[in-house]
């Protein structure tokens, strides 16, 4: 597409080039790109302008600046208001593809697996995107709901690849970017909501008043609901006009807890569920009531679900012990974590692993550490993504909601915590290492660390069978 086409209803430019793709940020240029440079959070896209050259991009899409460069550079005012026509105009496919959105405070990620399982099972292809990345797509990104322009290149891509249904998770913070503006998303799925993300929306209130806005979009057709959520009214409110769906772990006619999951009845169909926590059986309801919404039969569904898997990073366990990496960043989901170890596993004690993001909702600290205190026999505080905060200062947050009389381990470096935990774990306890989950790098005062909760247990256990293979050599 020649550029003056594509900016044929924004500005009129007298350059003569061939657009090969949008994009918005500068590591992922590609060549023949048109870099749209915008103001974000702590800096301008203004400032890598030079790396989106050397990466191939042909002219540069300034927002409300002047720009000199080595490639045309084209100031456009109010920019950002633009970048839904910039993407509808150049990806027209995108807005072709169905999309199922799935948002929520927790439970988004696995809500979102356990869909795109059972599409595939049932010969539906499809495409994943959310925090785990963009499935079978070149396509790349980092956050939850990426941005506007990647996400209709992504889809865009999927189209011409004939996979016309995506599965998309949608954060509170894309719905406040305006990031899914123009899909043609026909369902939303409501998981849960609870405390989250108040450094970015200040309030419950206004956090709630953006997860909302996906059960408003007009494409909406049906809509399913945890009716178990204290929320479930305000997203039926929002869901006018609109197929409903709901969900409630009552819905199960037998649930029987056993060491690695659960026994349960639904509909006369029983079956077994593989892995731990109540909250996983609401989200493996939440899929089936998606999949039941596009007329899709028990028949067709239930015997599929005892063959669904977590994501990474999701109450993932280790093969080898009694040791879970878990993505709980919220005081709702440790909370969820640590009972889940508490039902599945009543005679042993329970020691946790976490720490709190830095640069993010510092009131959840002290919660998570409350609640934490409350229902472990061992804590230890240790860094999560400190970023450009002071470690200590985080640790002392989440050490103001925990009793003084309750004695916690702190270290702060994540590995040899992890380490120590492991070599020191007892067979009477169960270890939950909380708040990274999948993640393979660690933010420490702006510099990026590779960091991976898996790859230390490994590590960890190698080391104690090597140390328990000594100390039977001394004896």
């Amino acid at each position: 597409m020649k550029i003056n086409q594509l900016l044929q209803d924004i500005t009129a430019t007298e350059f003569d080039l061939t657009v090969e793709g949008l994009c918005l940020n500068s590591n992922s240029i590609q060549p023949g790109d048109v870099f749209i440079a915008l103001q974000g959070e702590k800096g301008h896209g203004i400032d890598h302008i030079d790396q989106a050259i050397n990466q191939g991009c042909i002219a540069v899409l300034v927002d409300s600046q002047t720009a000199v460069c080595n490639v045309p550079a084209i100031r456009i005012d109010n920019l950002t208001t633009h970048l839904a026509d910039l993407a509808k105009t150049f990806y027209p496919k995108a807005q072709t593809v169905d999309v199922i959105g799935v948002t929520g405070t927790n439970g988004k990620t696995s809500v979102a697996h356990f869909i795109s399982q059972l599409l595939s099972q049932l010969g539906v292809k499809n495409g994943l995107i959310g925090t785990l990345g963009i499935s079978n797509n070149s396509q790349t990104s980092s956050q939850t709901t990426p941005d506007i322009i990647t996400l209709y290149r992504a889809l865009h891509e999927y189209a011409q690849n004939d996979i016309n249904t995506a599965v998309l998770e949608v954060s509170s913070h894309g719905l406040a970017q305006q990031r899914i503006q123009g899909l043609n998303i026909t369902q939303a799925v409501f998981t849960n909501f609870s405390q989250d993300h108040l450094d970015y929306h200040h309030s419950l209130q206004q956090y709630k008043s953006e997860k909302l806005k996906l059960f408003q979009q007009n494409s909406v057709q049906s809509v399913v609901i945890n009716q178990d959520d204290a929320s479930h009214a305000d997203f039926e409110m929002a869901s006018k006009n609109k197929q409903i769906s709901r969900y409630s772990i009552q819905d199960f006619d037998d649930i029987k807890t056993t060491e690695y999951g659960f026994i349960t009845q639904l509909n006369g169909f029983v079956f077994e569920v593989p892995f731990l926590g109540e909250f996983n059986l609401l989200n493996i309801l939440a899929a089936y009531q998606t999949l039941k919404a596009r007329d899709f039969t028990d028949e067709q569904i239930i015997p599929l679900l005892h063959q669904l898997s977590p994501p990474p990073g999701r109450m993932q366990k280790n093969a080898q012990q009694l040791i879970w990496i878990d993505y709980a960043h919220t005081p709702d989901a440790i909370e969820k974590a640590i009972t889940t170890l508490q039902n599945h596993y009543p005679e042993h004690k329970i020691r946790v692993i976490f720490g709190c993001g830095g640069d993010r909702d510092k009131d959840k600290r002290a919660k998570m550490g409350k609640i934490t205190s409350k229902l472990a026999d061992t804590i230890i505080l240790t860094n999560d993504n400190p970023r450009s905060e002071n470690p200590q200062t985080i640790i002392e947050d989440i050490l103001s909601g925990i009793d003084d009389s309750y004695e916690v381990i702190i270290n702060e470096n994540r590995q040899i915590a992890i380490e120590n935990a492991v070599i020191t774990l007892n067979e009477e306890e169960c270890l939950l290492i909380a708040g990274k989950g999948h993640e393979t790098t660690q933010i420490l005062n702006h510099e990026t660390l590779k960091s991976n909760d898996n790859d230390m247990v490994l590590a960890a256990i190698i080391e104690a069978a090597r140390l328990k293979k000594i100390k039977n050599k001394q004896r």
